[in-house]
């Protein structure tokens, strides 16, 4: 790397500080003249980077918010932490920002050094999120699988049928569509000459072949609309939630259900979840219960049975028995 080039970064890790800069101390910093360091600024400005000036005793240099994103320079510590939210965040229950973490975790990893990409594995594996059940996605999968789509590049992956029987796929991937709490792939399937959708909690190893392809027309809108129209790959086990909540729906609409109808006004002050899906009970019984309001349990079975189950863990945490 070049001195001005090397000279250039360590100015913008410098500006990126949410600071002032007197011009006389980046010169000292970077052990250059006071005009060097403005023939820099105009070279970061060039770059698309907003560098603004403010005269005076007091003024200086200082990075202020743009039209659009310029890169970033991270220290280690700033890179893992981001990386270890971004791997939260895709399993978030927030609408809308799981797909954009994905894909800004496979850029991020994408250049981590190999150090690092092992610390924000460790710190992935020992975090567990509050109520995550079995379906939970390795976000390792999740970026593997998007860095494919971003190179339409083919990929060879083990995956569980809802029968439980298991298959090889190779697919050409083009969308990751985060819904009702799960994550799905769509793509088309080479060896079955046709479109399908695949649970990414029941996909194997993905190998990333470096076989690139053209984009097929898609029989849908986006990927979100062949998912939300395309069940056959899904299972027919869905269960049946039932509660009745103490709470006008309003208050409900956004924490619970996600399908039309899911909540069912009861009355100003009352409301009922009523869906049919396979999400896990675990899940929804942890979410009923973050309301704060009375609710009575109809079904299915097994929400009963887990509720009974928290019900207990209070119990003994109150009474001090095993």
């Amino acid at each position: 790397m070049s001195d001005t080039s090397a000279r250039l970064l360590r100015l913008l890790s410098l500006l990126q500080t949410p600071r002032e800069w007197p011009g006389s101390e980046l010169a000292d910093r970077l052990g250059v003249t006071d005009r060097t360091v403005r023939r820099d600024i105009d070279r970061l400005r060039d770059l698309g980077y907003p560098v603004e000036a403010t005269m005076g005793a007091t003024g200086g240099y200082r990075l202020v918010a743009g039209a659009a994103m310029p890169p970033l320079l991270l220290d280690d510590e700033e890179a893992v932490a981001i990386a270890v939210g971004l791997r939260g965040a895709a399993g978030s229950a927030i609408a809308g920002i799981e797909e954009a973490s994905v894909r800004a975790l496979a850029k991020l990893e994408q250049v981590l050094p190999a150090k690092l990409r092992r610390r924000v594995r460790v710190l992935g594996v020992a975090t567990i999120a509050p109520g995550a059940g079995a379906n939970i996605v390795d976000p390792e999968l999740l970026t593997a699988l998007a860095a494919a789509i971003s190179n339409t590049e083919r990929v060879r992956f083990g995956y569980e049928a809802a029968n439980g029987a298991e298959t090889r796929r190779h697919v050409e991937p083009v969308g990751l569509v985060p819904y009702r709490h799960r994550w799905y792939l769509v793509g088309f399937d080479l060896d079955r000459g046709d479109w399908r959708s695949f649970r990414a909690d029941r996909v194997g190893r993905v190998l990333a072949t470096g076989a690139r392809f053209l984009p097929r027309e898609l029989p849908a809108a986006d990927p979100a609309a062949y998912i939300i129209g395309d069940r056959t790959d899904w299972g027919t086990s869905s269960l049946h939630f039932q509660v009745d909540i103490a709470a006008p729906a309003s208050a409900v609409i956004g924490r619970l259900g996600e399908g039309p109808g899911d909540i069912v006004e009861r009355g100003p002050e009352a409301c009922a979840l009523d869906m049919r899906r396979d999400d896990l009970p675990e899940w929804v019984a942890h979410r009923l219960l973050q309301l704060g309001v009375e609710i009575t349990v109809h079904g299915p079975a097994e929400l009963v049975e887990e509720m009974r189950k928290i019900r207990d863990r209070a119990a003994r945490a109150v009474d001090g028995k095993s």
